[in-house]
């Protein structure tokens, strides 16, 4: 083990690491937070931001794969090209992550299996903030262990990018992109498709997305409109149930629509907005043989919120409410609602000439059928200096089981409607680094749940897994970052996370989730400019999981940008390995593409 990691940071070092814009770009981000948004520089919590620079020199097909890349996270695909995944944060399981499109909740009631179908390609993301660490406080329901912010823009002027690509197993997509507009309002839609037959039999997919948001700038503030749909169909082989179901199918859609409100009176800020969710989602067990066995969920959420902040002498007061309405039709599941309440309140301030910098903060939530529930937390900085700051943060925060947990029943997988929510205290603290080149960080945490969630099974051979909730659970880790530029044309980054997980069980059983987490990860990138026009970037993953053993894997891009033209030669796994990330299910060995863009300027 040891060598394996010593070879991982000479290699990280000295191939493959990172540049990351922590300097220029990070600083002036303004983190976007419910009621108050933070610069990236002072936020009390640890956080990462991925830049739009990042994610066009990264080798990575889609969302999920460029979240690989931050430590600490945990994304198990089946599948690939943001087919289907798995997030999950320090050991969490994916039923714990908020997952936000411009700040709207796209979770799904039914399963987190759904909550990553984002109708936005990744090539048309701005950036994407990530906060590690409850966040239930400010954002409710999923922030259990982490929040992911996806964030897309609108830009002034007439332009259209077009975009196509194409790789093995007969893989191709296109995409179009057009922006229309002023300063005063500014339309962006955004068109993509991608295909393929699939990497081993019945891998093959279609994902389509479409996606349309406008900006119209009133007195000190604006309104947003967002309005998306995505849809996949891929053939699941070995996904779900048992590997031996080699020919599993799904079909997959979600659509969201949005309105946005955002203004500033003085001292008085407040921010609202309303939306729908909408998914669906089809499986069959065999497609050629759709009578043997179909699912058909189709859920919505139908929620509004509305935030506010006021700055005083004594600092700065947010509080917030959301209302939200889940509603299942499934011939699985039955026909399922519940109504969701919650409010939320914190308080920044700072001591010793602004130093010192404090925030508490408590929410309540209130779900139909589940009760109340209290999320207090407590988020604290100390700025030596413009350079280093320390911080820590604790909070509790709960998660009431999906739908999915409690009624779900085939042959292979029964729910439980007795489950009780899981509840956990989250700490952490962290000391952080920055200046013009550098930035480092380095943090530990520990998370103590109660009432862990989790599908078993009481032997191995047994071809039923239960929903239970299975005791509780200790989670300790340590995670570290370093990101350095080292000279215009040459930047690198390295980052490891430790996790502990101690599972204190009542009982002997298989467990299928809580024990799934990655022991030792390790990530590193190079990114080299040279000869004017090329970027080459590599990205090294060390991955070592406690039920699936460990593996290495290396992704390659090489890019080349003249004006409004772009090409790209792009390597999934230059090594050639074989690997599983979740369930058996055999990911793709070495994966060759090739794609361009040309940006049309329309005066």
């Amino acid at each position: 083990m040891i060598k394996k990691l010593g070879a991982a940071f000479f290699l990280g070092s000295i191939l493959t690491i990172q540049a990351q814009e922590k300097s220029t770009d990070i600083e002036t981000i303004e983190v976007q937070g419910k009621f108050i948004s933070t610069p990236y520089k002072n936020a009390n919590q640890n956080i990462t931001v991925i830049t739009k620079e990042e994610i066009v020199n990264s080798p990575a097909k889609s969302i999920d794969e460029i979240l690989q890349q931050i430590p600490g996270m945990d994304i198990r695909r089946r599948g690939a090209n943001g087919v289907q995944s798995d997030i999950g944060f320090r050991g969490s399981s994916f039923e714990q992550v908020l997952l936000l499109l411009n700040g709207i909740r796209m979770n799904d009631s039914q399963t987190g299996h759904n909550s990553m179908n984002i109708p936005v390609d990744l090539q048309d993301v701005e950036r994407i903030e990530v906060i590690k660490g409850p966040a239930a406080r400010r954002f409710g329901q999923n922030a259990y262990a982490g929040v992911i912010n996806i964030i897309t823009k609108t830009n002034p002027g007439k332009r259209v990018k077009i975009s196509a690509e194409g790789g093995d197993y007969e893989t191709y997509g296109f995409g179009f992109n057009a922006q229309l507009g002023n300063e005063k309002f500014s339309n962006s839609l955004q068109a993509n498709s991608s295909s393929s037959q699939g990497y081993m039999h019945n891998t093959d997919y279609e994902i389509r997305n479409v996606f349309y948001q406008n900006k119209l700038n009133i007195k000190n503030g604006d309104l947003r409109l967002q309005a998306g749909f995505s849809e996949k169909k891929f053939g699941a082989n070995g996904f779900y149930s048992s590997p031996l179901a080699t020919e599993q199918y799904e079909e997959m859609q979600a659509s969201i629509i949005s309105l946005a409100h955002q203004q500033t009176f003085g001292k008085f800020k407040i921010n609202s907005n309303i939306y729908w969710r909408r998914g669906q989602d089809m499986y069959l067990f065999n497609r050629e043989k759709p009578e043997i066995y179909r699912n058909m969920h189709i859920g919505n959420n139908v929620g509004g919120e509305v935030n506010s902040s006021y700055q005083s002498s004594l600092g700065t007061t947010g509080l917030g409410v959301e209302l939200r309405k889940e509603f299942l039709a499934s011939n699985n599941l039955g026909d399922r609602q519940r109504f969701v309440s919650q409010v939320f309140f914190e308080h920044h301030f700072s001591l010793l000439d602004k130093k010192l910098n404090i925030t508490p903060g408590i929410s309540w939530a209130n779900y139909s059928n589940e009760g109340n529930f209290f999320y207090p937390g407590l988020d604290v900085g100390y700025n030596f200096n413009s350079n280093n700051k320390i911080y820590g943060n604790i909070s509790k925060v709960h998660r009431v089981p999906t739908f999915t947990d409690l009624y779900y029943v085939s042959k292979t997988e029964v729910g439980n409607p007795d489950l009780l929510p899981e509840n956990a205290v989250y700490t952490e603290i962290g000391y952080q680094f920055q200046n013009k080149n550098i930035l480092a960080k380095i943090s530990g945490f520990v998370r103590n749940a109660n009432n862990s969630i989790d599908w078993t099974k009481i032997t191995l051979n047994d071809p039923v897994w239960y929903a239970q909730n299975v005791g509780d659970t200790n989670v300790k880790g340590v995670e570290v970052e370093v990101n350095h530029r080292i000279l215009d044309w040459l930047k690198y980054s390295v980052g490891y996370t430790y996790l502990d997980n101690k599972f204190k069980a009542p009982n002997d059983f298989v467990s299928r989730y809580v024990l799934d987490n990655l022991k030792h990860q390790f990530v590193s990138k190079l990114e080299l400019k040279f000869m004017k026009y090329f970027t080459n970037e590599l990205v090294y993953r060390y991955n070592d999981r406690l039920n699936l053993g460990s593996y290495n894997l290396l992704d390659e891009k090489l890019s080349f940008v003249k004006k409004d033209f772009s090409v790209y030669v792009l390597i999934n796994n230059v090594t050639n390995t074989e690997y599983t990330e979740t369930f058996g299910v055999k990911m793709p060995q070495r994966w060759f593409h090739i794609g361009f863009s040309y940006n049309i300027n329309i005066k």
